[in-house]
């Protein structure tokens, strides 16, 4: 372990080097890039000390022990023997998920787009649902959630709500969410009582810099409507809202939600570039996922991934086979125990990805 730790040291030695340079710093993306690494490799430099602390304690009372001749010395070595035994078991475990390459995506902030599926009415309360888990959860992480644009249901809920988030981490912990997600429960508009079964699809991308991608001005056409949701006398008179169309691919991204068309039209810019960039990530997360053979990020955006079933008061995610009966504080927002699991199946592939090519 000190052999692989002490290349990574090498590495954190250099970055530290790097990141004081004048060409670096004024190369935005390249220092951008450059500051993560740091912060990443500065975690694994201090588990390293750690373990070097560990391994010199052992071999201390290994020796003190061995020696025998101070009863009290002896005593004392074989409390920090054990200490170290037991530490270093630990430590080496953390150490490999740490050695793990990182998904430089993940440290993105993220745009979630919620779309009502098949199930009508119940279909969007359900997506509305999902909006207010997410919205808790968020805020309970204490990032930034913000709406960008939605349509609202006939009886409630979104047919689909695009909402950014803000934050440390955000696209590596919700990437996760990605998928079909069913609830099984009798509708609000049911009057014989029966269980109906609906969907809502949820969309998660990581939110692009505008070093990710160059979007030429001439491919996007844009197009100024009027806002159809709450926002008082403004509605529907000014033309606040922005559509653009990146032509070459026919992505479309609109925003609404500020009074304002500049920041309309700003927002909807960030969310195009998003898509525009999950497009090629997509791609890519295919392949990996191909060569893993991994369910729990498959990028599969038809798959269906978790169901609600509130008569048996249980969530089930599919994916690992994890059910827990917690559904009311889940639909909540307390979604950490689901995510820490499948955070656990993917980090667990991926080491056994990179033992075999050991």
């Amino acid at each position: 372990m000190l052999d692989k730790l002490q290349i990574v040291k090498q590495r954190f030695d250099e970055v530290s080097d790097l990141i004081i340079q004048p060409d670096i710093i004024t190369d935005q993306k390249r220092y951008v890039e450059l500051n993560k690494e740091y912060k990443d490799l500065r975690l694994l430099m201090d588990k390293r000390e750690q373990y070097i602390e560990f391994t010199d304690n052992l071999a201390e009372a290994e020796a003190i022990i061995a020696d025998g001749s101070d009863a009290e010395m002896v005593e004392m070595a074989k409390m920090q023997y054990d200490e170290a035994k037991e530490g270093i078991p630990k430590l080496d475990d953390e150490i490999r998920v740490l050695l793990i390459p990182k998904d430089p995506q993940d440290s993105k902030n993220a745009v979630v787009e919620l779309r009502a599926g098949t199930g009508g009415d119940e279909a969007s309360i359900f997506a509305g649902d999902l909006f207010r888990m997410y919205t808790k959860y968020c805020e309970g992480r204490g990032w930034k959630v913000d709406t960008v644009d939605y349509s609202e249901g006939t009886n409630g809920g979104f047919k689909e709500i695009q909402f950014e988030v803000t934050g440390n981490d955000v696209y590596g912990t919700l990437k996760f969410e990605a998928g079909v997600h069913r609830v099984q429960r009798v509708p609000q508009t049911e009057t014989q009582g029966r269980v109906h079964t609906s969907a809502a699809t949820v969309m998660v991308f990581p939110e692009a810099e505008e070093f990710d991608v160059e979007i030429n001005p001439k491919d996007v056409r844009i197009d100024f409507f009027c806002s159809s949701g709450p926002g008082g006398q403004s509605v529907n008179t000014t033309y606040s809202a922005v559509r653009l169309t990146h032509v070459p691919t026919g992505l479309v991204a609109q925003c609404q939600d500020q009074k304002s068309q500049h920041k309309n039209k700003e927002k909807a810019f960030k969310v195009l570039r998003s898509r525009l960039y999950d497009m090629e990530l997509a791609k890519k997360n295919e392949e990996d996922a191909a060569l893993r053979g991994t369910m729990v990020t498959s990028g599969d955006r038809s798959a269906k991934i978790r169901t609600y079933n509130y008569s048996q008061g249980r969530v089930t995610d599919h994916r690992i086979g994890l059910t827990l009966y917690d559904l009311q504080n889940i639909v909540n927002g307390d979604i950490q125990k689901i995510i820490d699991e499948l955070q656990l199946a993917d980090n667990t592939e991926k080491l056994k990805a990179s033992d075999e090519h050991l």
